[in-house]
């Protein structure tokens, strides 16, 4: 399992992932489920998977390769004019993946199971967040809904539900990605460091913080602990129920 969002607010993107596959209790690994694509001052994009690891990791490695005719060598994500079709090129690579293994992972009883968050801007339009699915396909977040997330979602939805507008700051929104996290990391343990959280500021074409999180980091200690503590704190502030 995996847990990763993306949030869309007025000044930038802010998406986040854990690190943490497993494929069965006592066969837990780290894999990395963030990728870069940028090339400064024309475009950032921030790519993050879920679902079966052999998948996503083939796909990504589409997504790197350089492609042919006049551009050869530039991988064709970098070639796409703005975000939608940078999100048919991840679309195009899954179902390329789905061409080549499907039928051979249903002969072994496995679904075909990739998805993945892509957020970026590319100079001349916005900011803007897709949600790629496995068949190839993609919504883009709106106004009402800012932010998508994958895998074990439940746990750190209500949170986003709450805070999250699309006048929030990115601080704002890195916070609340944080804060999610955790409440899911507490409820699951096939979710789990370290973090791999970037940030991208509007129209700078680049990665503004790329950092990675475990326990130990000072500032999510901080949200681990401040958190649970208020959480309580407000609970035992209600009145009780008389009857």
């Amino acid at each position: 399992m995996t847990y990763c969002v993306g949030l869309l607010v007025d000044t930038g993107l802010v998406l986040l992932s854990d690190s943490r596959t497993n494929a069965g209790v006592d066969q837990i690994s780290t894999f990395r489920k963030m990728a870069v694509f940028q090339r400064p001052d024309e475009r950032v994009l921030v790519l993050l998977s879920a679902g079966n690891l052999a998948i996503t990791q083939a796909a990504v490695n589409i997504l790197h390769q350089g492609g042919a005719g006049d551009e050869a060598g530039v991988p064709p994500i970098h070639r796409a004019a703005n975000m939608f079709e940078a999100a048919r090129v991840v679309g195009d690579a899954l179902r390329e993946v789905h061409q080549r293994d499907a039928a051979f992972l249903k002969d072994q009883g496995h679904e075909f199971n990739g998805t993945f968050i892509l957020g970026g801007q590319i100079k001349g339009e916005e900011p803007r967040l897709f949600h790629v699915y496995s068949a190839g396909n993609f919504v883009e977040s709106s106004i009402d809904t800012p932010y998508f997330q994958m895998g074990e979602s439940k746990y750190g939805k209500p949170i986003i539900d709450r805070v999250i507008r699309r006048s929030s700051s990115l601080a704002q929104a890195a916070k609340c990605a944080l804060v999610s996290m955790d409440s899911t990391i507490r409820s699951n343990l096939s979710v789990g460091p370290p973090l791999d959280l970037a940030i991208v500021r509007r129209d700078e074409y680049r990665l503004a913080t790329h950092i990675s999180i475990d326990l130990e980091n000072e500032y999510f200690h901080m949200i681990r602990t401040r958190w649970g503590q208020a959480l309580q704190e407000v609970f035992s502030e209600l009145p009780n129920p008389n009857w």
